[in-house]
């Protein structure tokens, strides 16, 4: 638990708990699709949910914590927008209805935490234990930033995923939908539903991207609290973000790359911690300039092809020679 004191992580966790009741039991009750409206709405206050938080850290825990769950928070909120890109390819290969993608989120999610949990004490007690899997984690996250570097494009093919083939040859199930039902009993016989293949899948691809973005943030910050809080609270909006951007995936083109280089940089800052100690303000500083330059980076490339684009109409080309 580190200098952290128990009821801190109860009160957290009690606190996330009332919150996921609040948003199945109350406002999403009623299975409908996601508008873009709402998605927009709910992702605000997700996002002021988790700066708030950091906040606390920062009055209660001082100026190095706080910044170090800034920095995690950035690190996870940006990887998640690679889940994102994803589930949104998960949902249209197993043809998910719109008004059930939030289910299968939620529960998702609710998978994630515990999964999250579980690889931050492990990787924590590592830590505390072994001092050279400081090195492991930092040689990892470079080679997984130079991995990324050179395949940018989303590669993923559900239909051959071992999880999908396993789940088809083992599991009694139907191939049709049943609403937002997980299971269904047919003459005496509980099978699952299409549904339930897509949550596992959804929880097998979160936990790869888990094994990337945890070590990320131990780059940072040593402090279970701190890794643990930053992670829950940037899944924690990952839904609504889902419903925000999922259909703007070519907006974000040199993303990538940005990831890539965050990913190297939080490595090579971990395997020369006892050599060079870079600052937690500084880690920020990098991580959010990196970002900040892969998303200016796509929104310049996006706003030249719709000026090549408009310049290529015909109504453009009759203007230019003025007929």
């Amino acid at each position: 638990m580190g200098s952290v004191p128990l009821w801190a992580w109860v009160g957290f966790n009690l606190f996330v708990l009332a919150l996921l009741a609040l948003d199945l039991g109350v406002f999403h009750r009623k299975a409908h699709a996601v508008s873009l409206r709402e998605a927009a709405a709910w992702s605000g206050v997700w996002m002021a949910l988790g700066l708030s938080f950091g906040v606390g850290v920062f009055l209660w825990m001082g100026r190095e914590p706080g910044l170090a769950y800034f920095t995690g928070y950035l690190i996870e909120k940006s990887l998640s927008i690679d889940n994102i890109f994803v589930f949104a390819l998960l949902f249209s290969y197993f043809a998910v209805p719109a008004e059930h993608q939030h289910r299968v989120l939620f529960w998702g999610i609710i998978g994630a935490l515990i999964m999250r949990g579980a690889l931050i004490l492990v990787g924590a007690a590592l830590l505390a234990h072994f001092h050279w899997v400081v090195y492991l984690f930092g040689g990892f996250l470079v080679l997984t930033g130079l991995k990324m570097l050179r395949h940018r494009g989303i590669e993923v093919d559900p239909g051959r995923s071992p999880v999908v083939s396993l789940f088809r040859r083992t599991v009694p199930s139907i191939p049709e939908y049943e609403g937002d039902r997980f299971f269904v009993i047919r003459e005496g016989r509980r099978l699952a539903t299409p549904l339930l293949l897509v949550l596992l899948t959804v929880e097998t691809t979160d936990l790869v991207f888990a094994v990337d973005s945890i070590p990320a943030i131990f780059a940072v910050t040593d402090n279970p609290f701190i890794v643990y809080t930053s992670n829950v609270f940037a899944i924690l909006g990952l839904r609504s973000l889902y419903f925000l951007l999922a259909g703007s995936m070519d907006l974000f083109r040199y993303l990538k790359a940005g990831l890539a280089a965050v990913l190297c940089f939080v490595g090579v800052k971990m395997v020369l911690a006892s050599v060079v100690k870079i600052p937690t303000g500084l880690s920020l500083l990098v991580v959010g300039a990196l970002l900040a330059a892969a998303i200016g980076a796509s929104v310049l490339a996006n706003r030249r092809e719709v000026r090549a684009a408009a310049g290529d109409a015909p109504g453009s080309r009759l203007a230019a020679r003025g007929d």
